[in-house]
């Protein structure tokens, strides 16, 4: 269908929205704070308290050298320096040789920020890392965990993982080590630190300059299939210790759930927590299983209400081949952005340019798990809640890094200085990590920068992923929205007053209602910038329809609906600078044209920036190769040269120069994007 260009009437909206939501004494304020949160902190209200809500920018996947996956990068910054940074401080990081010679910097802070170290191992960690006096300091396989030769980190991974993080393992694994010293209490040391660290970086004051959570990854993988979750606490009441994987077992994710029910919700001692799936894609068709029971299909609603979407190990909307010509239960072509070509964990098994592993290899779609895709997942759930009357699969969408440098919120494609240590610092990130990304951005809308309005913005998923920028979207659904809203100076108040926002359910309709269908409100407002760097425009505003037809088969459309995609901007191909215009905002009220009210269905917007040059492309050109350039294989040839004068190995800057036409996913040019949670339609 032809899109709508819609243009509303500039950035100001929302500073007006939101002051006359706060004048008002109507209906229409009363409904956005009757929704109002509930408070569990003794602390000032937010000086800056807005009814309305605003969006918060955070990262809830962060590991610190408290990880061992991040110990043997050569990353030695800890809980208070991932803090540091996301409050826009510089930390020090590894070059490719392990020596603390890379200077890190966000341009703009974060809102909010979870420190998720692996629950697994931070005993043996400790004991490994912290503390010479003890006798498991000194066991070989810790003296290999400190070593500073490449190769040797390499097979210290590979013992850690052995451990059980990668197999079925459902008892706990010491090691040597824990027979030496006490893991046990490394584990409460380090447990201990990762609550402190939280708080000491906790703005309680009326200024909410910044919020932490405390957190932590439950880190199952049987397979090198990731079924990881982050467990986030929302406020300084959590479990004694970290539930892992050897409390529960491998494959048995519920039972993370059950033990936090038990020692957390049912605790008695104020403590709430949720736990957020990482983005599926690699999760070999695992993550999103049919519940065996109602109690499990319940369990995953309450404590998984989000997921994470997008991070630095791709992203997990839907799949489309571009070689192929076909996508993954999709036809949808922008499903091409910043996919992983294996399913499962091993894709991070490059090492000086060459796959170690045959796990991961390319997997073809007709072997990719249907499930891996969020997109997918969320329409078997409708599926599923007309058999059963439960939906197991009504879950919002976040952002995060996952990044293993202990820099949260480090997701600027022309800043990014790698996700994994001296794994991918300098040269190393081309090499061995060109498929990764730099990761995405958690954004909640929430009353206050505070744990209590954040985390029930979570949970009433009122959140969005974006892939790393900070547009600002709205998302809302009713059934009587005036086609001028977006005019209205009070739109978002009116919008509450007459609907459901993002993650919302829609009201059952009257006779009336369903004979035009709900009406959906969706605008966007171009990221900034951070200062000194203007943001780039927006080119267009889609929305996403799932749906269940009557024979229980499920269907999804894509309609454009706000903006231009062929409004002719693109990216000089030898500065990477923008060219031509986009939006600076966009706003549109949109009906269903296909609308049938005995249909079950779900919506969600996807916001598209104007093209710009993905980090790989940039610090291509940085080292003098450009991949727009005809003859790009002989710069890649001596910048390899000068790579291997430094210590480098085998083809550094070759990547560089593949073929976009032979790819099905990369591309030196990307859309940077945001996702909003679905809204859903029950009959």
């Amino acid at each position: 269908m032809k899109p709508t260009h819609k243009i509303s009437r500039g950035p100001v909206w929302i500073e007006i929205a939101s002051l006359i939501g706060i004048l008002l004494t109507g209906p229409a304020f009363a409904q956005a704070d009757s929704a109002a949160f509930e408070r569990t902190e003794e602390r000032a209200q937010c000086s800056d308290y807005n009814p309305l809500r605003t969006p918060q920018f955070g990262d809830l996947h962060v590991h610190t050298r408290y990880s061992f996956d991040s110990y043997i990068s050569s990353q030695r910054n800890d809980p208070w320096d991932a803090y540091r940074y996301a409050k826009g401080e510089p930390i020090m990081l590894p070059d490719a040789d392990g020596k603390q010679t890379v200077k890190a910097q966000l341009r703009r802070p974060l809102d909010f920020t979870s420190v998720t170290d692996h629950a697994e191992f931070l005993g043996q960690i400790n004991i490994c890392t912290e503390d010479a006096s003890k006798a498991g300091y000194w066991w070989p396989h810790c003296i290999m965990t400190r070593s500073q030769s490449f190769w040797t980190q390499l097979l210290a991974a590979s013992w850690w993982v052995s451990l059980g993080v990668v197999s079925d393992a459902s008892t706990r694994n010491y090691s040597f080590a824990c027979s030496l010293s006490d893991c046990d209490e490394g584990t409460a040391e380090f447990w201990t630190k990762i609550q402190q660290a939280a708080e000491d970086h906790y703005d309680r004051t009326s200024a909410c300059s910044f919020t932490t959570f405390v957190g932590y990854e439950y880190t199952d993988a049987p397979d090198h299939k990731n079924l990881h979750r982050n467990v986030i606490f929302r406020n300084e009441h959590v479990t004694e210790r970290p539930i892992s994987t050897y409390e529960t077992g491998s494959r048995n994710f519920p039972e993370l759930w059950y033990q936090l029910r038990s020692q957390c919700i049912e605790g008695g001692k104020g403590c709430d927590v949720l736990a957020i799936p990482h983005n599926p894609n690699l999760s070999g068709g695992l993550m999103f299983p049919d519940p065996i029971d109602e109690r499990e299909a319940r369990e995953r609603l309450f404590f998984e209400p989000v997921i994470e979407l997008t991070q630095h190990k791709a992203a997990s909307e839907c799949r489309y081949d571009r070689v192929a010509g076909r996508g993954l239960f999709t036809e949808d072509e922008l499903c091409d952005f910043e996919q992983a070509k294996a399913d499962n964990l091993s894709m991070l098994g490059t090492v000086m340019g060459k796959i170690r592993t045959d796990d991961a290899k390319p997997v073809p779609l007709e072997k990719f798990g249907r499930r891996n895709m969020a997109r997918n997942v969320l329409k078997d759930g409708l599926a599923l809640e007309a058999n059963t009357g439960i939906n197991p699969f009504k879950f919002g969408f976040i952002g995060s890094t996952d990044t293993h440098s202990a820099t949260p919120g480090g997701a600027e494609e022309d800043n990014y200085v790698g996700s994994l240590g001296r794994r991918d610092s300098d040269y190393r990130n081309v090499q061995d990590h060109f498929f990764d990304n730099p990761g995405g951005l958690a954004v909640v809308w929430a009353e206050e920068n505070a744990r209590d309005a954040i985390f029930e913005g979570m949970r009433r998923r009122e959140s969005y992923a974006t892939s790393g920028t900070r547009p600002t979207v709205r998302f809302f659904a009713g059934w009587d929205y005036a086609d001028d809203l977006c005019n209205a100076p009070d739109m978002i108040a009116q919008a509450y007053a007459g609907g459901v926002p993002m993650g919302g359910d829609i009201s059952p309709p009257t006779s009336s209602d369903a004979s035009h269908g709900p009406t959906l409100l969706v605008s966007a407002l171009k990221d900034p910038g951070p200062p000194g760097r203007a943001g780039t425009d927006l080119q267009r505003i889609q929305i996403i329809k799932g749906w269940t037809s009557a024979d229980g088969s499920t269907h999804e459309r894509v309609f454009d609906v706000a903006g231009d995609p062929n409004n002719g901007a693109d990216v000089d191909p030898n500065t990477c600078a923008p060219r031509g215009e986009g939006a600076a905002n966009l706003c549109h009220v949109w009906r269903d044209p296909d609308f049938d009210p005995a249909q079950r269905a779900f919506y969600y917007a996807r916001v598209l920036e104007n093209p710009t040059c993905r980090w790989s492309t940039l610090q291509c050109q940085t080292a003098g190769v450009n991949p727009f350039a005809n003859n790009c294989s002989e710069q890649a040839t001596i910048a390899t040269a000068a790579a291997h004068e430094r210590g480098g190995e085998g083809d550094v800057w070759g990547t560089c120069c593949l073929d976009p036409k032979t790819e099905p996913f990369y591309s030196p040019v990307i859309q940077e994007r945001a996702w909003t949670s679905p809204i859903w339609y029950t009959p």
